[in-house]
């Protein structure tokens, strides 16, 4: 059993302590806005913060956040206020929508780092994080268009 702060509260996990977090998140403690999609920290849409750093749940074991502050897309803003969320609606960036919550926790990662990122900034940070239908352009944009809101927090 593992101990750490999700979003906000303390959560124990009573699976096994070498299980990824992204078990722990979804079937041990039920958000299931985290999704999975490779299984290899390949893809990107499992992407959560622990500590203020974007990882990839589905490699991280839970043993390893021990302690830790982790941060799902529920706990960006629990009213889906944040800027990032704001932008994502506004621009349409979603398509099908599976690799968002992944690909805004990244985002996140990358505002809280760089609040004003360059384009080329924006392409590195988000280069792990896939979408199968190909929205990188309106991903792009909306990481913009929340970079440039007065007070964008990540």
């Amino acid at each position: 059993m593992a101990t750490f702060q999700l979003n906000g509260r303390t959560v124990t996990s009573s699976g096994p302590e070498d299980a990824p977090l992204l078990w722990a998140i979804r079937d041990d403690l039920g958000l299931k806005g985290t999704k999975f999609g490779c299984g290899i920290g390949a893809c990107g849409a499992c992407t959560v913060h622990v500590d203020g750093q974007a990882i990839r749940a589905c490699v991280t074991r839970v043993s390893a956040v021990a302690g830790a502050k982790v941060v799902t897309i529920e706990g960006l803003d629990p009213k889906g206020a944040h800027p990032l969320q704001t932008a994502w609606i506004a621009t349409q960036a979603p398509q099908c929508g599976y690799c968002q919550s992944g690909q805004i926790m990244q985002a996140a990662a990358l505002l809280a780092a760089t609040p004003k990122p360059t384009d080329a900034e924006i392409d590195a940070a988000m280069n792990g994080n896939l979408c199968r239908c190909m929205a990188y352009v309106r991903i792009k944009k909306a990481i913009k268009l929340a970079a440039a809101k007065t007070g964008a927090r990540a």
